[in-house]
């Protein structure tokens, strides 16, 4: 086992964040599908599994960059607000930040540079942006993956306001 203190140790060891998520749509013209995972929504290439499946869902440290501000004119895709919980200083260069994204945590891995360039501190409002979603194949029990939450239909809404 390489030692936490070695050089190679981050650019070696993965630090790879794993959730349950939710099939929630697919569009066919754009070849992508959307995820729902307790931090949000994920754009993803085309699943193949039908609407509904609970999957495995993988994203890797060194595919998540964190902006201060509101990422707009990016080609990514994923972007989620959140805040970041920890750093940890592994050896030079790097750093790992992990980020609360509502209810769920994910893992950044950023220079210490960028740490001491954006100014990051736990505490911190920040964007995640994932480049990557890596989805293993592994399918789940239904239930272990998070369900959006359903807006009030026109009846249940208006029986109430009576």
């Amino acid at each position: 086992m390489l030692d936490k203190r070695s050089p190679l140790f981050a650019q070696t060891h993965r630090f790879v964040t794993v959730f349950p998520a939710r099939l929630l749509r697919h569009d066919e013209e754009m070849g992508l599908s959307t995820l729902y995972f307790a931090g949000g929504e994920l754009r993803v290439p085309m699943v193949e599994s039908a609407v509904g499946t609970a999957i495995e869902v993988e994203i890797d440290a060194r595919d998540v960059s964190i902006a201060l501000s509101r990422p707009m004119d990016v080609s990514i895709l994923n972007r989620l607000p959140g805040e970041i919980t920890e750093l940890e200083v592994l050896p030079p260069p790097f750093a790992r930040a992990t980020l609360s994204l509502g209810d769920a945590s994910l893992y950044a891995l950023v220079t210490r540079e960028s740490v001491e360039r954006l100014a990051l501190v736990e505490g911190l409002r920040a964007w995640a942006m994932i480049k990557t979603v890596a989805i293993n194949g592994r399918l789940l029990d239904p239930e272990t993956a998070p369900r959006p939450r359903r807006w009030p239909s026109p009846e249940r809404t208006s029986s109430r306001s009576r």
